[in-house]
């Protein structure tokens, strides 16, 4: 990151504290896939998290290909979101977590989420955290920045053979 990139994180920042819902892209066999999922952000970005159910599509695309793309806005439908609505892409890839680090981050998530406790807390459900490459702020329905996270890495080892 870079000192010119604050103001575009903190207007991240911003929008993921407003914001419950994002929606995920994943991919099986170069087929795409987009889900509605309540996420939470990490305090520093590198990661986004979101709960689902073992048994979906959208798990089993990320069993065999993690890598994603999530979408968070602040359209509210109205004509004026063509110049003020803001939208960020993220892009990395998504795991699994699990114990030691699922207790914490499931408390955390449920602090944004309290609503969806027994979803997340089921036996059949994954918390998904999803480590962040790169943002793409685009405001004014053109203005597009970047913001580095983390280079991407190889293409990591699907999920099934993660956990």
């Amino acid at each position: 990151m870079t000192d010119t990139d604050e103001p575009a994180r903190q207007r991240i920042q911003e929008l993921f504290n407003r914001q419950s819902l994002a929606v995920l892209s994943t991919q099986d066999e170069g087929r795409p896939y987009a889900s509605l999922v309540a996420f939470m952000a990490s305090a520093d970005l590198t990661a986004l998290f979101f709960p689902t159910d073992r048994s979906t599509r959208k798990f089993n695309n990320l069993a065999t290909n993690p890598w994603v793309a999530m979408l968070i806005d602040s359209r509210v439908n109205q004509p004026d979101d063509f110049t003020d609505a803001i939208a960020v892409t993220a892009t990395g890839t998504a795991e699994e977590v699990f114990e030691p680090e699922r207790g914490p981050a499931v408390s955390a998530f449920l602090k944004k989420h309290p609503h969806l406790t027994g979803f997340v807390t089921a036996p059949t459900s994954a918390l998904v955290r999803v480590r962040v490459n790169s943002y793409y702020l685009v405001s004014r329905f053109q203005n597009v920045v970047e913001v580095r996270i983390t280079d991407p890495s190889p293409r990591p080892p699907p999920l099934k053979e993660r956990g």
